[in-house]
Order: C-alpha cells, then structure tokens, then sequence
C-alpha cells in the first residue's frame, strides 16, 4: 500500500470521527468541549471572523458564510489578510463576481476540512504516516500536512505552501487555524 493512500486513510480516519459522535442537534461532544473550553460557546467560526478579513468577505460572496454558521463540525484553514495580498492584483476581487462564484466556492472548500481536526491531530497523523499526511478538504481534493521544524507546513495542488501560523482557534462549530498563504487547488475555470 503507497504512503499516500495510507496518508488519505489516516486523514480521513482523523476527519470523520468527529462526524460520528454527532448528537441528534448536530453538534459534537468535541465541539461543545471546545465552545466552553475558550468561552466562545455562541461564537461560530463565521462570527468569530474578523470583519475585514478576506476570508470572511470572500466566503460572503460565495455564500459559504451561512455554512460557517451552521453546526458543523468545520476546521478552516483561514488565510491571514497579508497572504491574500499576495496573489496576484485583482484576482481575489475576479473570484467575488457572481459569475464566478463556483471557482471561488471551490477554491474557499479547499480551505475546510471536515471535523475538528486541531494541530495536534495533524501533528500525529504526520508523524505516523512518516512525515507526511494526506488531508481531505470539504472540496473532495487533498492537502498535504508536513513539518519544518515544529510548524506544520501546509502543500497544496498546485505545490505551492502555507504555514500555520496561529492553530487551534476554538469555536462553538468547529476550529480555526491561520496560515500564510492561499492554498490552490491547482484548477482553473
């Protein structure tokens, strides 16, 4: 068996145990735990979004904002303001335009993983694949999860990385990690 199906396996394994443990409201025994935990028990990761971040506008105008509302469970891979700065000019105000609201919801799922999966999950599902994880996104395409140093390093389709720069961001519907820069799903159109 090759170290990325394993990878895929474990990630998946990681990804849906919460999903299992949904109580008839749909929330998880995890989720509540980590609502109480940092007190952000009426706090979803929607409304726990800065209001001028680029995440949150760019999930608005791909109507995902009313997801991250919802039960969940979710982890958001949020890229910080300063990576969207990054991409090229214009490109993040071209995905907002109606008409291309399917690459932008593409491109906005492959920053969510289903379940609560904390940095310390993705920590342990590196080292037991040997260095490298294979993570599903709510998009049905992988990330892939390794380490330098004792950051966990994030490699996208496209090979491009981000960082996570600030993990476990506890919310009432699931978590939150910051990273550097935008992922890509390596598509286009």
């Amino acid at each position: 068996m090759s170290r990325s199906v394993i990878g895929l396996g474990l990630a998946l394994a990681i990804t849906m145990l919460p999903a299992c443990n949904k109580a008839e409201d749909g929330n998880t025994a995890a989720n509540a735990a980590a609502g109480k935990d940092q007190g952000t028990e009426g706090t979803t990761i929607a409304s726990g979004l800065a209001q001028d971040s680029q995440f949150l506008a760019a999930a608005k105008a791909a109507g995902l904002d009313s997801t991250l509302a919802g039960p969940g469970p979710y982890t958001v891979l949020v890229p910080t303001n300063d990576a969207f700065a990054k991409l090229p000019v214009g490109t993040l105000d071209g995905l907002q335009k109606p008409d291309k609201r399917g690459e932008l919801t593409g491109l906005l799922t492959y920053h969510i993983l289903p379940g609560v999966v904390l940095a310390d999950d993705i920590g342990k599902a590196i080292d037991n694949a040997k260095g490298k994880a294979v993570l599903a996104t709510m998009g049905g395409e992988t990330v892939t999860a390794t380490k330098e140093g004792d950051k966990i390093v994030l490699t996208d389709a496209a090979g491009g990385k981000a960082t996570v720069v600030k993990a476990d961001e506890k919310r009432s519907n699931g978590i939150v990690h910051e990273i550097d820069a935008v992922l890509s799903r390596g598509k286009t159109g």
